[in-house]
């Protein structure tokens, strides 16, 4: 392989017209240049260079390689630079994942902040379920997955993937406006066991997490129907059609519904900030901070 130093070294050469004037311009010793130049022939395998007594000139080889020279050497300052940038905080690019409803507030409290200080990172923003993305994060597609895990319906990330927990967020009761149990400061599942329910599909299963808790509350829910976008599920509760299980996220901000804590263990989700630990990217943990951050400040909010 031949070395871009040595190409250089002749660049300077054909540019000078002199291994005197390459030595000047490189700051070496004109034998270090000559050296130099009778390695990059050795690497090339062809004869780059005529010495004669008194000069020295480029073969027919030497001059169209010193014309490549110049290529070679502008696409590696390129990739320097380029490589420069990423190292840096504050430029570069940076791809994160996020479900839904970490998209309503958690998200944007993070990133307003982040974008105001790092205006110059190119922003991939890609919505979806974790266990949707979580194969962009492993192949290096994302470098970032907001995720999610019901302390009833728990998972491990695959090998290679770290995740660092950001905040419990609460599981809350939606009823329509009016409805009895929103006069009430908290309720139990059972207490709505002949309600018709509004509740989302399961993970990897067709098991919700409504169905599993209500299981341990022992009664069988009646499924109205099923929705993973909480606009919907909000939606049919206001219209009176059912209530549902929402976590806080989900839920915020919403008008013309009543929202009720609930006693009963484990009814929670984990929020959490699943990356690869090798990535190297430097704004990804510049972003991580803001993201700690934003999760105080919704942490602080849902208590």
């Amino acid at each position: 392989m031949l070395s871009s130093h040595r190409l250089r070294v002749l660049l300077e050469v054909f540019r000078t017209g002199s291994i005197a004037g390459a030595a000047r311009i490189l700051r070496l010793s004109p034998s270090a240049v000559s050296h130099q130049l009778s390695k990059l022939e050795e690497e090339a395998g062809v004869g780059l260079v005529e010495r004669g007594a008194q000069s020295l000139r480029l073969t027919a080889a030497g001059r169209r390689l010193a014309t490549r020279a110049q290529e070679v050497l502008d696409i590696i300052e390129a990739a320097e630079k380029d490589l420069l940038a990423q190292a840096r905080a504050d430029s570069g690019q940076l791809r994160i994942g996020f479900f839904a409803s970490a998209g309503y507030r958690l998200l944007p409290l993070a990133l307003s902040t982040f974008t105001a200080r790092h205006p110059a990172v190119e922003l991939d923003l890609v919505l979806g379920q974790p266990h949707e993305l979580l194969p962009d994060l492993e192949r290096g597609a994302l470098d970032i997955l907001v995720v999610f895990e019901h302390a009833l319906d728990p998972w491990k990330p695959p090998e290679g993937v770290e995740v660092a927990h950001l905040f419990d967020e609460p599981q809350l009761l939606v009823v329509p406006s009016g409805h009895p149990a929103g006069q009430r400061q908290r309720v139990r599942l059972a207490d709505l066991a002949d309600e018709p329910w509004i509740t989302t599909y399961g993970t990897d299963t067709p098991v919700s997490v409504l169905e599993r808790a209500s299981a341990l509350e022992g009664f069988n829910p009646m499924i109205r129907c099923r929705s993973d976008h909480y606009e919907v599920t909000l939606g049919l509760v206001r219209a009176g059609l059912g209530v549902a299980l929402v976590p806080s996220l989900g839920a915020q901000g919403a008008a013309g519904i009543q929202v009720c804590r609930l006693d009963g263990p484990r009814l929670f989700r984990r929020i959490g900030a699943a990356i690869r630990p090798t990535n190297p990217n430097p704004a990804l943990r510049s972003f991580i901070d803001y993201l700690r951050d934003a999760s105080a400040q919704m942490r602080n909010a849902l208590r």
